[in-house]
Parts: structure tokens; sequence; C-alpha cells
């Protein structure tokens, strides 16, 4: 089974991240062939730096191996390394639909924030169909934010199948059974994000753990004190209880049954000492001064240290990080 899945460089990586992408990669690596994207040729739809943006791809992919990822299991790249890719996007984008890329919610919503909205940010999508079909995927573990796209994935490469013949699989989608969409601890009828959240309602994973507890303890609840699972009519409580499973492992109904008449205040201070046990690990550099290949996969990018002896070895694109012999060639797309 071939697995595939990317995730952008830019912007602060917060604990929806880590719900929706970071541990189902994880977990996901060891069920088959294993393909993770820093896609940074998607970041290029806004204004950037393109120093600023090889930094933030390197500070990614030392997340990336700081969340579990295990560089001798899964292969891991940078989208920018394999001209494939954007070769194929614009192979796609002849079977793409005008008007399916103008119904895209995101593309809306982004636009709708910006005075100069790129042509890119409206074929965005046609691109990130290119990193899934490029590689005949089976499975991609995604958030629950991405499902749009990933329909519209599959509704290219079945057209391209119609006009063609059988080439490229229609990929599915693997999305958590708890934790999929994340929501904003201020407003928790959005989902957490760096661009459209608050920045007292977003928990970065770079957030230091007394940081963490002040944004989780004023948090955002609802009327009542009894914690219970209803996103309807308890939104911010059933946020909470979410990021709580994820973080413990621990079914919602079992936590409900814990806090039973118990009120928010302890509630929430559990919920923050949960959520920054999970995130300290990855935080924090290993103090091993020998920099073993698991120390390396394990350094977090949060203390930039180029120059160390750790971070020098692994920093720099190496063959692994290429996978291009596994791709399907770009000459059955012509």
């Amino acid at each position: 089974m071939r697995i595939f899945s990317g995730i952008q460089p830019t912007g602060d990586k917060h604990f929806g991240n880590y719900s929706g992408g970071f541990r189902q990669y994880a977990a996901m690596q060891e069920e088959g062939e294993a393909f993770f994207c820093v896609v940074d040729l998607h970041s290029i739809t806004t204004a950037y730096n393109p120093q600023d943006l090889r930094e933030s791809t390197l500070d990614l992919a030392a997340m990336l191996f700081a969340t579990g990822l295990d560089p001798e299991r899964s292969t891991v790249f940078v989208q920018s390394h394999v001209s494939a890719h954007p070769e194929a996007a614009w192979l796609l984008g002849g079977v793409a639909s005008y008007g399916q890329l103008g119904r895209m919610t995101q593309f809306k919503d982004k636009a709708d924030r910006q005075e100069f909205v790129a042509a890119g940010l409206f074929t965005y999508p046609v691109l990130m169909a290119a990193d899934i079909l490029l590689y005949q995927t089976d499975l991609v573990p995604i958030g629950d934010d991405q499902k749009q796209h990933l329909e519209l994935t599959r509704d290219i490469a079945a057209r391209f199948n119609s006009r063609y013949g059988e080439t490229l699989k229609l990929p599915e989608g693997r999305y958590p059974e708890t934790g999929a969409r994340i929501m904003d601890l201020q407003e928790p009828e959005r989902k957490m994000s760096t661009t459209g959240g608050t920045p007292q309602g977003t928990v970065l994973i770079a957030d230091p753990p007394e940081i963490v507890r002040k944004k989780v303890r004023s948090a955002v609840t609802d009327s009542g004190s009894d914690v219970r699972y209803d996103p309807g009519d308890k939104p911010g409580i059933s946020n909470l209880l979410e990021i709580m499973s994820v973080a413990t492992g621990e079914a919602i109904p079992k936590l409900e049954s814990r806090y039973d008449g118990g009120g928010y205040g302890p509630f929430k201070t559990d919920v923050a000492e949960a959520v920054v046990a999970l995130l300290d690990p990855i935080r924090t550099p290993p103090s091993s001064s020998a920099c073993s290949p698991r120390a390396r996969r394990r350094l977090a990018p949060l203390r930039r240290r180029r120059s160390s002896r750790c971070t020098s070895e692994w920093a720099s694109p190496a063959p692994r990080l290429s996978p291009v012999r596994n791709r399907i060639p770009l000459s059955i797309l012509l």
C-alpha cells in the first residue's frame, strides 16, 4: 500500500497540525510504503522571503522527525527538489475544471482576505492533486479541512482515466476518528489556525509550557458546568474533550465519565497538563552529546542550531530525500 501526504512549511505549526497530520503520519508509516513531502511550492502563492522559506522548510523537516517520522521507514522529501511535481500539475491542469476550482472553499476564504490574489492560489489544488497522484497513492492521511481538495483530486484522476485510459489510482482519505478538526480555543466555531484564528486560541507546538497552560485555561467554555461532548450545544467543551483525547489517547466517553460533576476548572487544568506533556518531548531537543541517528531524528526545530554537529549531518538534501524512482513516469501522462 502506498501512503502520501504533504504539509506546507510556512506558518507556525499548532496543535491542529499535530492532531490532523503529524500523529497520523507517524502511525501510518508502519502500514505501507510511505512518502511525506514538505510542499514548499505551495507556499509561494503568497508573498514570501526565499531565505525564510528555506529555513522554515528545514524547521518543518525537523518537526516531522521530532513527531515520530522515521527516515528508515518513510521517504521524506522537499517538493521543489522533484521537478515532476510542477510538471504533472501543468499536465493535470488540462483535465481540471475551472468551475470546481472556483468552488474550493479555502480559495474563496483566502481570496476574501487578500487584496492581491495570485493565480497560483486558484490552481493550488491541481498541484496538490499532482503531489498525490504522482505516487499512485492508495491512502492520504489528512485533516478534515482537506476533504474537498481530496475529492477534487479523485475527480481529476477519474477524468484523466476516462479520457486517456486507466492510468491513475483514485486515492482514499484517512481522517482521525477524533481530532480531525481542532477548533480555536477562543472562537470554537472556527478551526485552529495561525492565519485565520486568534493568537490566544491557537496552541503552537513551539509554545512554552506556561503559555500552553494559560491558553487552555482561558479557553472559552459554555453555559452550565457539565463536561459533555456536544459540538452543537457545547462547542468549547467538546473541543477541549477532543484535545484531551488526542493528548492522552483516551476515548471521549471515558473522559466524560471521569469528569462527570467535576466542573470546568479541574478539567481545563488537566487538559492543559496533558497538552504540555505531549508537546514537551517534541519541543525539547535531546541532550545526548553522542548525537545518535535516533537523536538526530528527534531534533526539534525550535532551537536553531544550524552549525551544530547534529543538524549539519542531516539538514542537507540526501539521496533519500528525492524519491524520483518511486513516482510514475510523466511519459504515461503524455
